[in-house]
């Protein structure tokens, strides 16, 4: 929520991040989007799924739906804080508008 016009709405029964778009979606564990695991998917820039997936398979995986689109999962038992928040904020410039992104930027 830190991140400039992000809100938070309710979408599939789960938590989704978007400013317009949506940027990051929660899966539940308890659910089939989480797969027995807490995660979140992120919209990933071209590339960089695959690559995350390989070297981290314990980590990353191609989540369901969005996945064919690029986006990552991530299991949030997998990662510390510091990581996860900067894949946050890569998804969110994925996604953003570069008016955004400057804003962003400039807020450090």
């Amino acid at each position: 929520m830190a991140l400039p016009d992000a809100w938070e709405k309710i979408a599939w029964s789960e938590p989704t991040w978007r400013h317009k778009k949506v940027f990051a979606m929660y899966a539940s564990a308890e659910n089939h989007h989480g797969g027995g695991r807490h995660a979140v998917w992120l919209a990933a820039a071209a590339g960089m799924q695959e690559m995350l997936i390989e070297a981290r398979p314990e980590a990353f995986f191609r989540p369901a739906y969005v996945g064919v689109n690029g986006w990552i999962g991530v299991f949030l038992d997998a990662v510390d804080d510091i990581e996860l928040g900067l894949h946050i904020r890569n998804a969110y410039r994925v996604a953003a508008p570069p008016k955004l992104i400057a804003r962003l930027e400039a807020e450090g």
